[in-house]
């Protein structure tokens, strides 16, 4: 099958994901400056989640980059990230409106957990469709960088429960890990052919 409509739909989702992330910040009633002040947390936690969706789209549109075809199989693991990732807007909102309490943090890297191993899950099938000597299998090699992430997101969740604004420090420790470009699919598709 082509990729072009598993490229096309998940777009249009990650749309749709940022879309209702933004309609969560409400107005003030008052046009007084300081009416801004009940909006920061809500204002952050939506900023953290815009980073976050972009990333995850960034390396979507690179990882597709180095495919030439999908199946049923990656289509499937495809919607499960999807899944995941439209929970974002519910967590973030949860998070924000309750100023970064423990249970809504610690959701909101269960979830962020459950997002990195279904991009995960993703990457195998795909390798899998491609094989293991492909420029996608030879771009990914070992994920340090997904590895990494998800075990930074173990240690957040139960984080949350001692010290919330702690555990945001780690998944913002995480964005700024993920802000460095990753060029491996890029490298990799750029090599010339012996």
């Amino acid at each position: 099958m082509n990729k072009g409509r598993l490229e096309a739909f998940s777009d249009g989702v990650t749309a749709i994901i940022i879309t209702i992330m933004v309609l969560e910040l409400r107005a003030p009633h008052s046009v007084e400056f300081g009416a801004l002040r009940p909006l920061i947390p809500v204002f952050l936690s939506y900023v953290l989640s815009f980073v976050f969706i972009g990333i995850y789209w960034n390396n979507h549109h690179h990882l597709l980059q180095a495919v030439e075809h999908v199946d049923g199989r990656i289509l499937w693991a495809n919607l499960h990230l999807l899944f995941w990732l439209s929970l974002v807007p519910f967590v973030t909102a949860w998070m924000g409106e309750n100023h970064f309490a423990a249970w809504p943090v610690a959701l909101y890297g269960l979830v962020l957990l459950l997002a990195a191993c279904a991009y995960f899950i993703l990457t195998r099938a795909l390798i899998a469709r491609h094989g293991a000597a492909s420029a996608l299998a030879h771009a990914i090699g070992g994920d340090f960088k997904g590895k990494i992430s998800a075990v930074l997101y173990l240690v957040a969740i139960p984080l949350a429960f001692l010290n919330s604004w702690l555990a945001c420090g780690v998944y913002v420790a995480v964005v700024i890990m993920w802000l460095i470009p990753d060029r491996r699919i890029e490298r990799t598709l750029m090599q010339p052919n012996p």
